[in-house]
């Protein structure tokens, strides 16, 4: 099981809240598609004979690509990666992307056969905070366009903890999103990241900031509403009905591996993790390999065991001990059963059999559980 990450860094307007490389401009995009078939050329080797399962359009917005463009990029992906039947290939798109004209293209001319719309909110105040885009409305308009097309396997994304959403209006976000039967949720709390605009505008007071209690109300009206409705709450911030996890971002919550291509695109093959340059003239104008990663490191034992820690207490499926002790050894077997207990002690943690996971009410305080298991 593995996976390609394709990161498409253009965007129309940045969002506030948004740490990840992406600009709003076009610059370089006549030359972009050329220049990630040269990567996929020169890093074709990187996963070994191991096959693909799932492609995955991120960014930034990938749905600012054409038809042409995907198709160019997905063959080329094809021609040097051994692709298996019925691959999950999943575009991220944003509601003011798409239109009937498109929808039905990606449907009826490519292979994309996963949506990722970020939705965010269905409030018109929630986006406008946020900076995106597009409204209530066209985000209602697409969903609609996009199951009329025949997008049958679909997720959204919804922010919680938006400074002005009440729990009402919180409620009512779900309600819209169930009432449309997708199958699929990803809803993570606002977070103000260092260096962003959001970050920049809280503390100039330019806008409210953001309430962690009311996030954590959020949080448990989230579960909630997801368990009423039978979703599965597979990993921390994912939500779906049986048969519709994220393939994709499982391959990073299970430790399988995947190449990255694009600028600041990461990948891993279980023996190093590197990254790519976040500057897209000098990823244009690269010719060698050396020059479009920024880095590369080998992990230590020590490092694949935080990674797994954390990875696997954010999922349904569990931190298991056996695995543990068959990848790293007996001596960290030991280490996690006695931070192990401890967490058991606060109603953090159940066992079964050999597996550990997190409880219900611990689930908000995933990530710092996590680190109390770490060694260093």
């Amino acid at each position: 099981m593995a996976g390609i990450y394709i990161h498409i860094p253009y965007c129309k307007q940045k969002c506030h809240y948004c740490n990840f490389y992406s600009f709003a401009s076009t610059k370089y995009r006549e030359v972009f598609t050329d220049s990630l078939l040269k990567e996929i050329n020169l890093r074709k080797y990187y996963l070994g004979e191991e096959s693909i399962n799932t492609i995955y359009f991120g960014g930034g917005t990938p749905s600012m690509l054409n038809i042409d463009e995907i198709n160019k990029i997905i063959n080329h992906l094809y021609d040097n990666y051994l692709i298996n039947e019925n691959a999950e290939i999943t575009l991220e798109t944003n509601p003011d992307d798409l239109n009937n004209e498109k929808l039905e293209d990606l449907k009826k001319y490519t292979q994309i056969n996963r949506l990722s719309m970020g939705v965010q909110s269905f409030f018109d105040d929630d986006l406008k905070y946020l900076n995106r885009v597009h409204n209530s409305e066209n985000a209602i308009k697409s969903i609609k366009l996009a199951k009329k097309a025949g997008f049958d396997n679909m997720t959204i994304d919804l922010i919680y903890g938006i400074p002005g959403l009440t729990e009402k209006k919180w409620k009512e976000n779900l309600k819209i999103f169930f009432d449309f039967e997708i199958n699929h949720l990803s809803s993570y709390s606002l977070t103000v990241e260092p260096k962003t605009a959001l970050d920049t505008l809280i503390r100039k007071n330019k806008i409210a900031a953001v309430n962690e209690e009311e996030s954590v109300k959020h949080f448990d009206i989230l579960l909630e509403q997801t368990e009423k409705h039978n979703f599965i709450h597979y990993e921390i911030s994912n939500f779906a009905r049986e048969g519709y996890y994220s393939k994709h971002n499982s391959i990073y919550w299970l430790g399988a591996h995947y190449v990255g291509f694009g600028p600041s695109a990461h990948s891993f093959n279980g023996k190093t993790r590197q990254w790519n340059v976040a500057n897209m003239k000098q990823y244009v104008e690269s010719e060698t390999i050396d020059k479009i990663i920024k880095e590369k490191e080998i992990l230590s034992t020590e490092q694949q065991y935080n990674e797994y820690v954390m990875t696997s207490l954010r999922t349904s499926w569990g931190c298991d001990t056996v695995h543990i002790e068959n990848v790293f050894g007996k001596k960290y077997v030991k280490l996690f059963e006695m931070e192990a207990q401890k967490q058991m002690e606060k109603n953090y943690l159940i066992k079964e059999h050999s597996i550990y996971k997190l409880t219900k009410q611990a689930k908000i305080f995933a990530d710092g559980i996590a680190s109390d298991f770490f060694i260093f």
